[in-house]
Formats: C-alpha cells, structure tokens, sequence
C-alpha cells in the first residue's frame, strides 16, 4: 500500500488576508479561517489517516485542530512556513519597492532561508514520508507547501512559484498507479470557500 498524502494550508489569519509573509511569527486565524477550517474538518472525516504532521507555528496547529486531527498529529519543524527573515510582515508589492526584481523562490530573504535551504529542508521531509503507509495529513503554508509540491514531483523551488496555495486549502500528493517512481499532484489548491 502507498501513501496518499493530504497537503492542507492553514486558515486564514489577518497577515495571509493582508498580503503579509508569515513566518516565525505567532498569528492565530481570523474568525472566516476557523470556519474555514471546520469545513476542512468536515470533507476529512470520511477518511483515516495513518499519520498526521502539523507545523509547530499556532495558524497550522489550529487548523489541524479545527478539522478534528490534533489528537493524532505530530509537530513537525521541517514543516514550518519559509523563514522570512528581514521581509517577515512585508508584503511582496512594498519589498518590490526596494528591490524591483525580488522573488522568493529564486531570492530567498535576507537573513532569512535560501531557496536552497528552503529545498532542502522540503527532501529531508519527503525522505521521512517515503516509507510511510497510508493517508498521511500534513498542516503546513503556503510557501513552504508549494516547494513540497514541487520537490514531490522533482522540481526546482524556482518552479514553486507557480503553484498557488489559498488558504484552507486540500491538495493531494500521490502516485500514479500506485508506482512509488511516479510521483504526482493528484488534487491541487482545492477549498469550498
């Protein structure tokens, strides 16, 4: 039996809402990201899951908490949200005031993780869920959840960039047939909003 892995981004707080990188930093979710994540809780709950994994930052432990999981899950630090460094509570458009051409994926953060780092930090986690069987839940974000995407299926972090990820979102990381050499986006970025 192989592993179908459930990617859920955490709900929304006021820092995703305001455009804000989140990362260290302690944001609980709005009252729109509980409800959303009672709904999560509700489309899960018909199915079981093996293993479930949860960031160690409060806006993923309380969705997972939201959608009926927390009994079952494990912090996981490798799935914190991107380190932001000097850009943490910056939005994109007002970094790119300073600096026309930044992106995350290819930049990084000053003081903050590398694109490398960043992808690294994405393998070692997908080594650790290789051997797994079964429905496996992670509660991550939305950076770090679309280089785990990327990295699932072999590529760059560069290429991140162009899988969006909402808030209180489901995608599935899965195989084709079955085949642990074929890994694949089964369902992407999927919310009833």
């Amino acid at each position: 039996m192989t592993s179908k892995i459930f990617l859920i981004r955490h709900g929304e707080t006021a820092w995703s809402l305001s455009g804000q990188h989140t990362g260290r930093t302690e944001i609980p979710l709005t009252a729109i990201g509980e409800q959303h994540a009672l709904k999560l809780g509700k489309r899960l709950q018909a199915t079981t899951f093996n293993h479930v994994f949860t960031s160690p930052r409060q806006r993923a432990r309380q969705t997972c908490k939201l959608a009926g999981l927390d009994l079952a899950a494990e912090i996981e630090p490798d799935l914190a949200e991107w380190d932001y460094g000097d850009y943490e509570g910056r939005r994109t458009v007002d970094i790119r005031k300073e600096r026309a051409d930044w992106n995350l994926f290819r930049d990084g953060a000053p003081n903050g993780e590398t694109p490398v780092q960043v992808s690294d930090r994405a393998d070692r986690f997908i080594a650790h869920l290789k051997p797994l069987e079964g429905n496996i839940a992670l509660f991550s974000h939305g950076h770090f959840g679309r280089v785990l995407a990327a990295r699932w299926i072999g590529l760059t972090v560069s290429e991140a960039q162009h899988f969006l990820l909402s808030p209180a979102s489901l995608s599935i990381l899965g195989y084709e047939h079955d085949n642990p050499a074929r890994p694949v986006i089964a369902l992407w970025n999927d919310s009833e909003e």
